[in-house]
């Protein structure tokens, strides 16, 4: 175990040195927030009753996706380990005394971290002092806010065990670019990055809120939003921890496989 706090604390430390990439970022979800909910409030000036959320759920939805979007985003990937399974780098990671599947977990978390820390208070500072109805609310109430806790870690939790997937993905490809395209645009639409899950049609709706996706993004801002109920929450919290516990153990599984057969070449 302290070898992997070790680990975390330098991949975050190291993470934390890029604040000019942090600004940029910073630029860009402003400007994809703003101009994802004003082109909604047009819609909803029409006639809010025909939208399945309340244009202030939606904007507080909005706010939440960019001001986390390094945290909860897949394609916010650790780099680094791509470049290891590609160039035989990896060969260095295997001879290490740590179980190589844990070892990546938590540098993709430290990673992800490091990002979101640069991003997040900005971007949340400003969505706070918005006018009504764009504005950023606050919580239903105390206990959803807790329970937005519980469920966001569990999310974080969640996306670096469905990264994992990729990297493994990787030993049986030349090259990942492809992988990681197609990982992002299926994440991306089933996730609700793209448009809130709850606007697609209800059937096609209550499929994609039992898949992993759903439990990646959807479930933590929902509750934050008050958008369910304190009682659904906790139902929904427990298909999140039902996914970890899934992916973790296919996860593991699946790099025993891969590892059984590579071969790296070179000297």
């Amino acid at each position: 175990m302290r070898s992997y706090i070790t680990l975390f604390k330098i991949r975050f430390i190291n993470g934390l040195q890029y604040r000019l990439a942090a600004y940029a970022g910073i630029s860009t979800q402003f400007a994809w927030g703003f101009m994802n909910i004003l082109l909604f409030h047009a819609f909803y000036s029409e006639n809010p009753a025909n939208f399945p959320m309340q244009f202030e759920q939606f904007a507080a939805y909005t706010w939440l996706n960019q001001a986390l979007l390094a945290m909860i985003a897949v394609w916010f990937w650790d780099r680094s380990i791509f470049d290891d399974i590609t160039n035989g780098n990896i060969s260095y990671e295997l001879a290490r005394p740590v179980d190589l599947y844990n070892m990546w977990v938590i540098k993709g978390m430290a990673t992800r971290l490091s990002r979101v820390v640069l991003r997040c208070i900005p971007i949340l500072i400003v969505a706070f002092f918005l006018p009504e109805p764009f504005r950023l609310i606050f919580p239903a109430s105390p206990a959803a806010f807790i329970l937005f806790l519980i469920s966001l870690a569990s999310a974080f939790i969640l996306i670096n065990l469905y990264s994992m997937y990729y990297y493994i993905i990787s030993f049986h490809t030349i090259d990942s670019t492809g992988v990681r395209m197609l990982a992002a645009a299926v994440t991306d639409l089933l996730a609700g990055f793209l448009i809130p899950l709850p606007f697609f049609p209800e059937r096609i709706f209550r499929i994609m809120n039992v898949l992993p996706f759903a439990s990646m993004q959807n479930t933590p801002f929902f509750i934050y939003s008050g958008f369910i109920s304190e009682r659904e929450a906790i139902s929904r919290i427990g298909v999140q921890l039902f996914w970890i516990i899934f992916t973790y153990i296919t996860g593991q599984i699946f790099i025993r496989n891969a590892l059984k057969k590579i071969i790296i070449q070179g000297g």
